[in-house]
């Protein structure tokens, strides 16, 4: 038997259950992977409370890494013994083994642990298409972050250092800001104590940036509007404090002909090409050492519901992930 957290209802970190599941093997275009790591991300609360529908009982978790030990008929492109890491749907991830679809899995190299995997593989894409395809910037472009001690944070900062763009982050503590800057943000905005759009405009000369990423959502959504240049663009990829309140079509006018989009990782690696190529770039730079993952908070499986509350509480620093 193995064993998984799985709920029952929706609700607070409560509801999770650490209970013996049985796995079975996998049917046509299946895979049973045993798991080495599993990745824990805030969207992974939105399951728990609902925000995102799921149906129950349900598993919990979108990522994780580990190795093949079996493949069902019809699964050409793994076979048993493979390295592997995944991030998307269906749910089920925070258990030790699990059968899943093949075509959700990407080879993991040899020079990746599994739990740098599990602590990047929806992060590092997600920064991917943020900095790859969501907007073209240039070298010497300035760009806000939020939450830039975060998971994402923290390699969006290298990554985007990398490619000559300019990051202003925002953090809530004096210890989170030294941790954005060693990772390459080269101005950090404490927000309980600053006014960010305020500063922004001190930063850039009064222009505002031409992208904001904001992951906050609800808390965070008009100071990025403010921090907007011209015809700027708010990337909001998430919804930490809760979603976006309803966009008023003639303020984005009023604030410089602004655009809006709210985009979802599922939809840029839907395409298997797209998405060899933005997980080759990423394990790239990671197996190089230009980007470096640090796991800052590890947790049991069986401690899901203390990992749930540490992540909702906002103390995690950078990235968290669950030993098998």
């Amino acid at each position: 038997m193995a064993k998984a957290i799985r709920f029952y209802e929706t609700g607070g970190p409560e509801v999770l259950r650490w209970e013996s599941v049985e796995v079975g093997d996998p049917g046509p275009g299946e895979v049973r992977v045993r798991h080495g790591a599993v990745g824990l991300n805030f969207a992974d609360t939105y399951f728990r409370t609902g925000m995102y529908p799921a149906p129950l009982p349900a598993g919990m978790g979108v990522e994780g890494a580990g190795v093949v030990e079996a493949v069902g008929a019809g699964v050409t492109d793994f076979r048993e013994g493979d390295r592997v890491t995944y991030t998307g749907s269906p749910l089920g991830a925070y258990s030790t083994e699990r059968v899943m679809p093949a075509a959700h899995l990407i080879a993991l190299p040899d020079g990746i642990e599994f739990e740098t995997a599990a602590a990047m593989t929806m992060r590092g894409l997600t920064t991917s298409y943020l900095l790859r395809r969501i907007h073209p910037l240039q070298a010497g472009d300035t760009v806000l972050l939020h939450a830039a001690a975060g998971g994402v944070g923290l390699i969006f900062c290298q990554w985007a250092k990398l490619l000559g763009i300019n990051v202003i982050g925002t953090v809530s503590t004096d210890e989170k800001a030294a941790v954005a800057r060693a990772h390459g943000c080269g101005e950090v905005i404490v927000y309980t104590r600053e006014n960010v759009a305020e500063r922004v405009r001190e930063l850039t000369g009064g222009a505002g940036v031409p992208v904001v990423y904001d992951s906050i959502g609800a808390s965070t959504f008009q100071t990025s509007i403010d921090s907007l240049a011209r015809r700027g663009l708010l990337v909001a990829f998430g919804t930490a404090s809760g979603p976006i309140p309803p966009i008023d079509a003639m303020q984005l006018a009023v604030k410089g002909s602004l655009f809006v989009t709210r985009p979802a990782l599922a939809d840029y690696i839907a395409d298997p090409a797209e998405r060899a190529e933005l997980a080759g770039e990423l394990f790239g730079h990671v197996a190089a050492g230009r980007i470096s993952i640090e796991i800052n908070q590890r947790y049991g499986l069986e401690d899901a519901e203390k990992a749930h509350r540490d992540l909702e509480s906002g103390i995690s620093i950078g990235s968290s992930v669950f030993s098998v």
